[in-house]
């Protein structure tokens, strides 16, 4: 017996499974069918309501099928807002036909019998709406679904063919790529997911206006396959031609056209498009990019495209927060400009103030107040489009276990961007500073020039579910306290990201960092400009900079290279909570480079809050091998992930 599933509800007896008619769309309806917003319009009670019971009862399948079809019923989804008179509750339990259909279509059920009984009679009688008036003055209408799911069907033979010449279509992508391989359960869910993914093929082939014309869904329930052509329409293939910018006379002429950088003539590609409006959301003064391929090609084969560009509002205040159990809390408060000058400047002022919890042990009557005031300035395409001025000061004061300082600081330079994930800035770095550690006080005056190179293909900055992030540092200095000249550091940082599932609820993320400072001796290194492991921002569960060289009396030096490893499995058990279990490792070390000797390890569980703006982040970690000054456990309160 052959169905095409697509033009057929499977209800009642085996023989009327292949007969009766059903509503149009519904396979193309799956899909929505798990959209939690798609009852969001329910309105207050309704009047006249008549209130229900329902019990569901689901025949063999397991676990996972009887939550597909709870949730798929609005009679169970709905059942705490009664519907308007008996009408109403025979209008919901005929609808849940379709929504159950349409569950055990997606769990590749395609022979099911949905029986639906509203106070023992079915919801079609001829006399229902009596029945239901008279049940409901004896109380809440009972109402019964049973589901026999029947066999699990699974894939026959699959093909994809050309909609117009109807012949196969040799480059189409694979079977296993899309999911509908032959002998796999074949899940109406699957053919739906199947079918975007052929149109993104071939859009990333070139081919802007693929589209599949039509697809034939046929289940064999003498054999429980199910058989699936897919008619495709690739279209023709096209370059882009040429851009129009709408809505951005906020910014100076020629500001969105200078960074679009795709020249007429380039094969077409969505994913160039995403580049481009990722790049271009990149500057605070853009709120929205909205990119709009035209529906013709040009005589030229080319493909007009329209950028429609929205402002964000050019000033903004804010406030922000973190604790942590071995470093202390800190607050920071900050005003900032989106569109200084017209040319996407933007302009941060940050004052931020901490309280170290616990004595300094270089300085244990130094008072714990620590403070800094900042101004941050990025002007857009200085040179080039490619090249940012930034700059940023400082006026700080600096509470640690192993140094007090108080300190003015500049860094300026220009940032060179070569393309949407590789960066470089080369700047001039200045500090003026009076330190106080366990040897004394001094004065201290930096002038150093760092190269600052960066690798992302991360796809979001605080909470990224796939792609590398590395940044790497190279400074030498003309100047560096007591060291002089010819010393230099390079230090550097490597984070990877993958998701384990398609819904990226799982992911694993790990990092490595390591650095040191080479032409001086440790003591001739300035105290703030040293190396320190430990706290919340490194080695989690041990106090701050605690995993670091000490000297005679056990106080904390710092050294002049470090390690750090970390590894994080981030589960998102539902849509706004997350378990993090995590692992971390390292040391500073007093040699200029590490030698891994005295290496220090800790484990701990997270717990992540997602909100719009990124995860809000509680630590818990304990110290594997902690030595005689080291702290039980450490908590840590902050925003975003740990890296």
């Amino acid at each position: 017996m052959l169905a095409t599933v697509a033009c057929a509800l499977l209800v009642g007896s085996p023989a009327a499974r292949a007969q009766e008619p059903a509503e149009p769309g519904l396979f193309s309806s799956i899909v929505n069918l798990f959209n939690p917003q798609r009852l969001a319009d329910a309105g207050p009670q309704a009047p006249d309501a008549t209130p229900y019971t329902v019990e569901i009862t689901v025949k063999e399948g397991g676990r996972d099928l009887r939550q597909a079809v709870e949730g798929a019923s609005a009679l169970e989804s709905l059942k705490g807002r009664p519907p308007s008179g008996a009408a109403g509750l025979v209008r919901r339990a005929l609808a849940d036909q379709g929504n159950i259909s349409a569950a055990l279509y997606a769990n590749g059920y395609y022979s099911g019998i949905i029986r639906i009984r509203i106070a023992g009679n079915a919801p079609d009688a001829p006399n229902i709406f009596e029945i239901v008036e008279a049940a409901r003055k004896r109380g809440p209408v009972p109402v019964r679904v049973e589901v026999e799911p029947g066999p699990l069907f699974h894939f026959g033979k699959v093909a994809i063919i050309d909609a117009a010449s109807r012949r196969p279509l040799a480059d189409a992508p694979t079977l296993a790529s899309l999911r509908v391989v032959p002998g796999e359960p074949a899940l109406a869910s699957s053919v739906v997911r199947a079918e975007g993914m052929l149109v993104d093929h071939w859009r990333r082939s070139g081919h802007p206006f693929a589209r599949v014309t039509d697809k034939d869904v046929v289940a064999d329930h003498a054999t429980t396959r199910l058989d699936v052509t897919f008619r495709v329409a690739p279209g023709p293939v096209a370059t882009f031609g040429r851009f129009t910018v709408t809505g951005a006379d906020f910014l100076t002429p020629g500001f969105i056209e200078e960074r679009i950088e795709i020249a007429p003539g380039t094969p077409y590609s969505p994913e160039v498009l995403n580049r481009l409006r990722r790049r271009l959301l990149g500057y605070e003064a853009i709120a929205s990019v909205r990119i709009k391929e035209a529906d013709r090609l040009d005589p030229d084969g080319s493909l007009p495209i329209t950028l429609e560009v929205e402002a964000r509002k050019p000033r903004y205040v804010g406030f922000g927060a973190s604790y942590s159990s071995t470093e202390g809390p800190a607050a920071n408060v900050y005003w900032g400009h989106r569109n200084l000058f017209g040319g996407g400047e933007t302009l941060r002022l940050d004052a931020q103030t901490s309280w170290f919890g616990e004595k300094s042990e270089a300085v244990p009557d130094a008072d714990p107040f620590g403070y800094k005031v900042s101004a941050s300035f990025v002007k857009p395409g200085i040179y080039t489009a490619q090249d940012d001025l930034v700059a940023q000061a400082a006026v700080l004061r600096e509470v640690t276990n192993a140094y007090v300082r108080e300190a003015v600081t500049f860094l300026g330079g220009v940032r060179h961007r070569y393309n949407d994930n590789l960066s470089l800035q080369v700047s001039l770095d200045l500090e003026q500073s009076q330190v106080e550690d366990a040897d004394g006080s001094g004065e201290y005056g930096i002038v150093g020039v760092p190269f600052d190179l960066k690798y992302d293909t991360t796809d979001n900055e605080l909470d990224p579910t796939k792609g590398v992030r590395f940044s790497g540092t190279a400074e030498p200095f003309a100047y560096f306290g007591d060291a002089g000249a010819g010393t230099t550091m390079v230090k550097g940082s490597l984070s990877a990201y993958r998701a384990v599932d398609d819904g990226n609820r799982l992911i694993l993320a790990g990092r490595v960092a390591m650095g040191g400072i080479f032409g001086a001796d440790l003591y001739d290194v300035p105290p703030q400009r040293r190396f320190y492991v430990g706290g919340g921002g490194s080695l989690r569960g041990y106090d701050y900079q605690s995993a670091s060289p000490r000297n005679a009396e056990g106080i904390i030096i710092g050294g002049r290279s470090f390690f750090e490893g970390s590894f994080e499995a981030r589960w998102r058990v539902t849509d706004t909570i997350g378990i993090v279990p995590f692992f971390d490792m390292g040391s500073a070390f007093a040699s200029e480079w590490p030698d891994f000797d005295e290496m220090k390890y800790s484990a701990g569980i997270g717990l992540r809050y997602y909100t719009a703006i990124g995860p809000l982040r509680l630590d818990f970690a304990v110290p594997l091998n902690p030595g005689p000054d080291d702290g039980d456990f450490g908590v840590y309160v902050s925003l975003g992930q740990a890296f």
